[in-house]
């Protein structure tokens, strides 16, 4: 079953799909563009039964809050920031990243955050 949620990070909303059982291991699913996590419509039933799968909207996309170019800093570095406060919020302290096209340049910025270099 999925959940639809949202969480506050920075002062804006983030909505995510959540599935699995949350004692399983996380995997953290970063959208392409121009989606969200619809995308991720059909891999999640499929995983939810080995993982603990969160798929985030990042701002500007789906069903996140949408600030305008000079509300936001539309860059990857700082949608990086939004990603792992939004897994600090959520309390993921170790997670596997699923990432595709744009969410690459922010999946992979994660690394140095969680090593306590970002």
């Amino acid at each position: 079953m999925i959940k639809y949620r949202t969480t506050e990070v920075e002062g804006l909303d983030i909505f995510y799909r959540e599935a699995g059982d949350p004692d399983l291991p996380n995997l953290i699913l970063l959208h392409g563009f121009p989606t969200s996590s619809p995308m991720f419509r059909t891999l999640i039933p499929g995983l939810a039964d080995r993982y603990h799968l969160i798929a985030p909207d990042y701002p500007g996309f789906g069903n996140s809050a949408m600030p305008t170019i000079d509300q936001f800093e539309y860059s990857f570095d700082h949608l990086a920031l939004i990603v792992e406060q939004f897994t600090d919020k959520l309390g993921l302290q170790k997670y596997s990243l699923y990432v595709m096209d744009y969410g690459s340049p922010i999946g992979f910025r994660l690394a140095p955050y969680r090593a306590g270099a970002g």
